[in-house]
């Protein structure tokens, strides 16, 4: 890994399993070499300079990858307040999040990825806070519903990214990132208690949507992110399918939790194997 990101800028942009893979890439580093600075970039999580190889990496949490927030009903009235809606959550599909809206000006490689986010009814629940998109500054009317509002931000943020992107500079999309809930979601009581991967087979009783269950938001996910790629200029890390095997690999409970945690994961482990993967495409690149 070393020999492919030497005195560059990587910026991993994202929610909180990029931040999963961030760590991974640090821990890493940090066993090869100890020499690191505290580097905190415009709107970074965090982030650090290993001193001896002029390698800064920064981690740019964003859960959608555009601006949201609240919502509430004008007194005045408006399009959503004449639909019956009182609150929820606006997502301006045309603008950046503000944490990584500079990244690819000072970044030499970023690593995008999103998806949880927009099929999690706990974050956004459909009838109590809703997910209200906005474009150029009003809201969409009709409504979409969220599968389409991903959609949209894709083809905006992309088309952002690479208007804004400097010269020469690297672009990589992470495919959605498998869970591993039994028994129900992470708060219907779910659980991950396995200790070996699961066989090809019980990978495809998981993750297929013929199923319905409750972990195939991953399909669901990539089938919206391969489509608006398709045409890009983004590289895609397929971190999907090694993934989907490793329902031994979650924190569960060991994460201090007072629910299993069966969407990211534990060090060493699979996210180790995603830097791999991104190590061998720019050693593809440069060679």
């Amino acid at each position: 890994m070393l020999m492919c990101v030497q005195c560059f800028v990587v910026g991993f942009v994202g929610d909180s399993l990029n931040r999963n893979m961030f760590v991974s890439l640090v821990c890493m580093l940090r066993g090869v070499n100890g020499e690191v600075r505290k580097w905190r970039p415009a709107g970074a999580d965090r982030g650090f300079t290993f001193l001896r190889y002029n390698l800064t990496l920064a981690y740019h949490r964003t859960n959608l990858l555009v601006r949201y927030g609240s919502w509430s009903a004008s007194p005045n009235g408006g399009p959503l307040e004449s639909l019956g809606y009182k609150q929820g959550h606006r997502i301006d599909v045309d603008i950046a999040d503000q944490t990584w809206a500079e990244a690819p000006s000072f970044h030499d490689i970023l690593i995008f990825n999103t998806g949880h986010w927009w099929w999690s009814s706990s974050k956004f629940d459909p009838i109590q806070s809703p997910m209200l998109f906005f474009e150029k500054g009003k809201p969409i009317i009709p409504p979409l519903l969220p599968p389409e509002g991903l959609d949209l931000t894709l083809k905006h943020m992309i088309t952002f990214a690479n208007k804004a992107m400097r010269p020469n500079g690297l672009k990589f999309f992470s495919t959605q990132s498998p869970r591993h809930f039994e028994g129900g979601d992470w708060n219907e009581g779910g659980s991950c208690q396995r200790d070996q991967p699961l066989s090809s087979e019980e990978v495809k009783e998981f993750f297929s949507l013929d199923n319905n269950g409750t972990n195939t938001e991953v399909r669901l996910v990539n089938q919206h992110l391969m489509k608006a790629l398709e045409q890009s200029s983004f590289r895609v890390l397929n971190v999907t399918h090694m993934s989907e095997f490793r329902a031994d690999a979650h924190p569960a409970t060991t994460g201090g939790k007072k629910h299993d945690d069966c969407m990211h994961w534990c060090l060493p482990g699979p996210t180790d194997a995603w830097n791999d993967l991104l190590a061998a495409s720019l050693a593809a690149i440069q060679s």
